[in-house]
């Protein structure tokens, strides 16, 4: 039984160390993620600054001359593939941002599942010692008792009997020193 305990004690100190793991990846992958935004961020509020220019300098094409209007058309395609570029690189970021959250939230579920399962587990560790100190331990301790009671009763009955008071000792057995 108390090797059952030292097994069950083990696996979830292991579990612990496999959660505890989990979480520090996920941090780790929570961080990464929040670096590569950062520097995304500049960069995006930088397209956007040049694609709004870029969209003023095509208006102000149109205005000059017909002769750019070629070119104001090219450079308005490039404008839109760069917005819709940067529409799915704010899209992939908010997904990136989801999947860290979701995968921070199920790792404070499995550590928190990892917290209870090692309390009950050491709720019913103290309630098994409680058990055996009271049923096997208390018991075994007055049974001795008794035995010890009882041998001291034996060697009492079966002892030899003792000398009488008034006998002479000899001048040996009176000897000191």
């Amino acid at each position: 039984m108390f090797w059952v305990m030292v097994v069950i004690t083990l696996s979830f100190i292991v579990i612990a160390l496999a959660m505890v793991s989990i979480a520090v990846f996920v941090s780790r992958a929570v961080k990464s993620v929040n670096r590569l935004e950062e520097k995304l961020e500049p960069l995006v509020e930088r397209v956007t600054v040049m694609s709004e220019q870029g969209r003023q300098i095509a208006v102000q094409g149109k205005q000059i001359a017909e002769q750019f209007n070629v070119m104001s058309n090219h450079l308005s395609t490039a404008t839109m593939h760069f917005s819709e570029s940067l529409a799915i690189i704010k899209g992939e970021v908010g997904e990136l941002k989801r999947v860290v959250s979701e995968s921070a939230h199920q790792a404070r579920d499995k550590v928190e599942l990892v917290s209870r399962t090692i309390d009950n587990t050491h709720r019913q560790i103290a309630s098994t010692a409680d058990f055996v100190q009271t049923k096997v331990i208390e018991p075994a301790r007055e049974l001795a008792a008794i035995m010890a009671g009882f041998r001291r009763g034996l060697e009492v009955l079966v002892a030899p009997a003792p000398k009488p008071i008034n006998q002479i000792y000899g001048e040996d057995e009176m000897f000191i020193g």
